[in-house]
């Protein structure tokens, strides 16, 4: 059921006016804590010795804390965490270990980051740990969720690109709740459908399938304010050919890892320089035209109250064909394990059966990074029976989808706050 709030004065720049990626969550001043909160920023190594941290907010005793983290973003003025303090809750986000760079983001490692913050709060005397996922830190969370709660010896073994996790010999504290605010399925199945298929070269970024163009009018495309309306037959060949480029970029990310570890065993056999140079270099994909999610441009198709545009911007081939956008420069390894919804592990879809603890989903009814079909199949995939989906106006940030309204991270807020105090105690 949607969540409503009293309206506020008109200060905030509506939804398709605003530039919608990048680092938003900064936007919270963290002079708008609650009188009385103490703030400690922690510096941690993870049990593989990279380098984490974050920032601990204490107002008054709780032995019950809500962790924030995003797999690449910085998350320290995250705009729930003024809330969850009030709500008298300890907050504790997270920084991952590489902030804004996913060019060697690996989600099986990423977990290593995640079970630093918790054993330091368990270490604090934390009695309670809640996850709150927000964007792609819901698939990050669930997935080590569902690993946390296997035997050792029955976690993921090795990274899609064959790396071994050590998973097995990791310290993972269970934690007791999960939160998911504005979650897509994870940043794999999030680029699958957003990621364009009418390319017809990788090597070119420029190359084009006619019949798959989902810029092309005769396809179904309009410039605003006429509607784009791409048909049944057409929606149907783009998702498939969709899931047919990202095979296609599976298969040359293993091909790269491949000719690295094959130069590397020669190398070993005979010594010789240049083996011993393929074998060290990591070579990187360059991966174009990854912002064509077809919702984005025809809002009849699972309609809600989104605006026309996707999370990059109003400009389509701006987004899609410019420099910045998902996935756009990566790791062979990083694709396998982030960014490919065929081989990615970070799915909400893979993890939600391991999920029994209590569940809260907001759901910005704006949002254009997924869609009111798909976040129900989300829901419904959890295996824990003390959940809640609540529907709140709001874009993918919780911000008003009108001047004239409240942003919807206000109402967030107050939901987020009343289910921890409903399920864990104030």
């Amino acid at each position: 059921m949607p969540v409503s709030g009293t309206p506020t004065p008109a200060t905030h720049q509506s939804a398709d006016q605003a530039a919608t990626a990048g680092f938003l969550n900064t936007d919270w001043n963290p002079r708008d804590l609650p009188d009385g909160t103490l703030t400690r920023n922690v510096a941690l190594r993870t049990a593989d010795r990279a380098a984490t941290g974050g920032t601990l907010y204490v107002r008054g005793r709780s032995d019950t804390v809500v962790c924030i983290m995003h797999p690449r973003e910085f998350m320290a003025c995250h705009y729930l965490v003024p809330d969850i303090v009030e709500a008298g809750f300890a907050a504790w986000s997270q920084s991952p270990r590489s902030v804004g760079n996913d060019s060697r983001l690996e989600h099986e490692t990423a977990l290593f980051d995640v079970a630093a913050g918790l054993s330091f709060l368990r270490a604090q005397g934390f009695r309670r740990i809640v996850l709150l996922g927000n964007s792609g830190g819901g698939s990050l969370y669930a997935f080590y969720m569902q690993q946390s709660q296997l035997a050792p010896d029955r976690r993921i073994a090795r990274t899609p690109g064959g790396r071994p996790t050590n998973l097995a010999s990791l310290e993972m504290p269970v934690a007791d709740g999960l939160v998911l605010v504005a979650p897509h399925p994870g940043q794999g199945m999030l680029l699958m459908g957003c990621i364009d298929p009418s390319v017809t070269d990788e090597d070119d970024a420029l190359s084009v399938d006619p019949a798959l163009d989902p810029f092309s009018p005769a396809n179904g495309f309009a410039e605003p304010p006429e509607p784009s309306r791409y048909s049944p037959d057409f929606v149907e060949r783009y998702r498939s050919a969709q899931q047919a480029r990202v095979a296609r970029l599976d298969e040359r990310a293993h091909a790269l890892i491949a000719e690295r570890l094959a130069a590397r065993k020669r190398a070993k056999e005979t010594g010789g320089i240049d083996d011993r140079r393929r074998g060290a270099h990591t070579p990187l994909m360059t991966v174009w035209r990854t912002d064509a999610d077809l919702h984005c441009f025809d809002l009849s198709l699972d309609p809600s109250d989104r605006g026309y545009g996707s999370l990059w911007g109003r400009d389509p081939f701006a987004s899609n064909y410019g420099a910045v956008g998902f996935a756009r420069v990566c790791s062979p390894e990083a694709w396998l394990s982030t960014w490919s919804g065929l081989s990615s592990n970070a799915s909400l879809h893979k993890a939600a059966a391991a999920v029994e603890q209590p569940l809260l989903l907001v759901e910005y009814t704006g949002d254009v990074s997924t869609f009111p079909s798909r976040v129900a199949s989300l829901f419904d995939g959890f295996a824990t029976r003390r959940k809640t989906h609540l529907r709140i106006r709001g874009d993918h940030h919780g911000r008003a989808l009108t001047p004239d309204e409240e942003p919807g991270r206000y109402a967030a807020g107050r939901a987020v706050g009343g289910w921890l105090r409903d399920h864990f105690g104030g």
